[in-house]
Protein backbone atom coordinates (compact mmCIF):
# COMPACT_ATOMS: atom_id res chain seq x y z
CA UNK A 1 0.00 0.00 0.00
CA UNK A 2 1.48 3.32 -1.11
CA UNK A 3 2.29 5.96 2.04
CA UNK A 4 0.88 9.14 0.76
CA UNK A 5 0.29 12.47 2.74
CA UNK A 6 -1.86 15.08 2.19
CA UNK A 7 -1.59 17.88 -0.37
CA UNK A 8 1.53 16.47 -1.69
CA UNK A 9 2.05 15.71 -5.25
CA UNK A 10 3.64 12.77 -6.06
CA UNK A 11 5.26 12.50 -9.41
CA UNK A 12 3.81 8.79 -11.15
CA UNK A 13 6.67 9.05 -13.82
CA UNK A 14 8.23 11.36 -15.99
CA UNK A 15 9.06 12.21 -19.75
CA UNK A 16 12.12 9.48 -20.37
CA UNK A 17 12.11 10.91 -24.26
CA UNK A 18 11.24 13.35 -26.92
CA UNK A 19 10.92 12.53 -30.62
CA UNK A 20 9.68 14.12 -33.72
CA UNK A 21 8.47 17.13 -31.67
CA UNK A 22 5.54 15.64 -30.36
CA UNK A 23 5.80 12.27 -29.83
CA UNK A 24 7.02 11.50 -26.18
CA UNK A 25 7.92 8.52 -23.80
CA UNK A 26 6.72 8.28 -20.35
CA UNK A 27 8.08 6.32 -17.92
CA UNK A 28 5.83 4.88 -15.17
CA UNK A 29 7.66 4.18 -11.56
CA UNK A 30 6.30 0.96 -10.74
CA UNK A 31 4.92 1.11 -7.62
CA UNK A 32 1.82 3.22 -9.57
CA UNK A 33 1.81 0.59 -13.05
CA UNK A 34 -0.93 -1.48 -10.98
CA UNK A 35 -3.11 1.75 -11.49
CA UNK A 36 -3.27 1.85 -15.10
CA UNK A 37 -4.76 -1.70 -16.00
CA UNK A 38 -7.25 -1.55 -18.49
CA UNK A 39 -5.80 1.85 -20.09
CA UNK A 40 -5.96 0.37 -23.02
CA UNK A 41 -9.23 0.24 -23.87
CA UNK A 42 -8.60 4.22 -24.17
CA UNK A 43 -7.20 5.99 -27.36
CA UNK A 44 -6.16 8.96 -25.82
CA UNK A 45 -5.50 10.51 -22.25
CA UNK A 46 -5.32 13.51 -20.45
CA UNK A 47 -1.03 14.02 -19.13
CA UNK A 48 -0.96 16.49 -16.36
CA UNK A 49 2.94 16.86 -15.57
CA UNK A 50 5.58 19.46 -13.63
CA UNK A 51 6.99 22.34 -15.49
CA UNK A 52 10.17 21.08 -13.76
CA UNK A 53 12.15 24.31 -15.11
CA UNK A 54 9.91 27.13 -13.99
CA UNK A 55 9.72 25.39 -10.51
CA UNK A 56 11.37 28.54 -9.09
CA UNK A 57 10.74 31.69 -7.35
CA UNK A 58 11.12 34.11 -10.39
CA UNK A 59 8.57 31.70 -12.44
CA UNK A 60 6.26 30.84 -9.97
CA UNK A 61 5.73 34.62 -8.71
CA UNK A 62 4.31 35.58 -12.31
CA UNK A 63 1.03 36.56 -12.06
CA UNK A 64 0.66 38.47 -15.96
CA UNK A 65 2.20 37.65 -19.20
CA UNK A 66 2.45 37.81 -23.02
CA UNK A 67 1.71 34.18 -24.47
CA UNK A 68 4.62 33.82 -26.24
CA UNK A 69 2.97 31.35 -29.32
CA UNK A 70 0.61 34.59 -29.68
CA UNK A 71 2.01 37.63 -30.92
CA UNK A 72 -1.07 39.95 -31.36
CA UNK A 73 -2.10 38.73 -27.71
CA UNK A 74 -2.49 41.00 -25.39
CA UNK A 75 -0.95 40.74 -21.74
CA UNK A 76 -3.19 38.46 -19.72
CA UNK A 77 -3.00 37.48 -16.31
CA UNK A 78 -1.46 33.88 -15.85
CA UNK A 79 -4.62 32.35 -15.39
CA UNK A 80 -6.02 33.74 -19.03
CA UNK A 81 -2.90 31.29 -20.38
CA UNK A 82 -1.37 28.39 -20.72
CA UNK A 83 2.05 29.89 -19.58
CA UNK A 84 4.18 27.08 -17.97
CA UNK A 85 5.46 30.81 -15.50
CA UNK A 86 2.76 30.17 -12.80
CA UNK A 87 1.95 30.07 -8.77
CA UNK A 88 1.98 25.93 -9.69
CA UNK A 89 3.81 24.74 -13.16
CA UNK A 90 1.18 22.13 -13.70
CA UNK A 91 0.63 21.72 -17.48
CA UNK A 92 -1.86 19.92 -18.79
CA UNK A 93 -2.00 17.84 -22.27
CA UNK A 94 -4.20 15.39 -24.20
CA UNK A 95 -2.39 12.77 -25.92
CA UNK A 96 -3.02 9.81 -28.60
CA UNK A 97 -1.72 6.75 -26.80
CA UNK A 98 0.72 4.95 -29.75
CA UNK A 99 2.26 1.93 -27.10
CA UNK A 100 2.20 0.33 -23.87
CA UNK A 101 4.54 -1.59 -22.22
CA UNK A 102 3.04 -4.53 -21.41
CA UNK A 103 3.21 -4.51 -17.76
CA UNK A 104 2.82 -0.65 -18.28
CA UNK A 105 6.32 0.15 -17.30
CA UNK A 106 5.80 3.16 -20.01
CA UNK A 107 3.29 4.53 -22.41
CA UNK A 108 4.69 6.35 -26.05
CA UNK A 109 2.10 8.75 -26.78
CA UNK A 110 1.67 11.48 -29.65
CA UNK A 111 0.64 15.22 -28.93
CA UNK A 112 2.59 16.30 -25.47
CA UNK A 113 4.23 19.50 -24.78
CA UNK A 114 6.20 18.42 -21.91
CA UNK A 115 10.08 18.14 -22.19
CA UNK A 116 12.68 15.23 -20.86
CA UNK A 117 12.29 14.53 -17.16
CA UNK A 118 9.25 16.39 -16.57
CA UNK A 119 7.39 14.57 -13.82
CA UNK A 120 3.97 13.17 -14.92
CA UNK A 121 2.01 14.40 -11.53
CA UNK A 122 -1.35 12.38 -13.14
CA UNK A 123 -2.55 10.51 -16.21
CA UNK A 124 -6.46 10.57 -17.25
CA UNK A 125 -8.70 8.88 -19.48
CA UNK A 126 -9.79 11.01 -21.93
CA UNK A 127 -13.48 10.46 -22.46
CA UNK A 128 -15.03 12.36 -24.68
CA UNK A 129 -18.57 12.64 -23.36
CA UNK A 130 -17.41 14.65 -20.61
CA UNK A 131 -13.97 16.18 -21.61
CA UNK A 132 -15.34 17.87 -24.97
CA UNK A 133 -17.53 21.33 -24.93
CA UNK A 134 -19.10 21.98 -28.00
CA UNK A 135 -19.95 25.55 -27.65
CA UNK A 136 -16.92 26.48 -25.63
CA UNK A 137 -15.75 30.07 -26.55
CA UNK A 138 -12.05 31.99 -26.73
CA UNK A 139 -11.13 35.25 -27.13
CA UNK A 140 -10.46 36.67 -30.59
CA UNK A 141 -6.67 36.78 -30.52
CA UNK A 142 -6.40 33.18 -29.57
CA UNK A 143 -8.70 32.14 -32.22
CA UNK A 144 -6.84 33.82 -34.77
CA UNK A 145 -3.40 31.91 -34.00
CA UNK A 146 -5.29 28.64 -33.41
CA UNK A 147 -6.62 28.62 -36.16
CA UNK A 148 -3.51 29.03 -38.40
CA UNK A 149 -1.37 27.01 -36.28
CA UNK A 150 -3.01 23.70 -34.77
CA UNK A 151 -4.54 20.75 -36.40
CA UNK A 152 -6.82 18.64 -34.83
CA UNK A 153 -7.04 16.05 -36.81
CA UNK A 154 -3.37 15.54 -36.28
CA UNK A 155 -4.26 13.73 -33.06
CA UNK A 156 -7.78 11.27 -33.84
Amino acid sequence: MLNLEKEKVYPIGYVAKVWDEEKAKIKIKKEFAEGFERIEEFSHLIILYWFHLRDNSEHRTVLKVHPKRHPDAPIVGVFSSRSPSRPNPIGLCIVKILEIGRNYEYIDVEGLDALEDSPIIDIKPYIPLRDTIPKATIPHWLKKQTDNNRNPEKYL
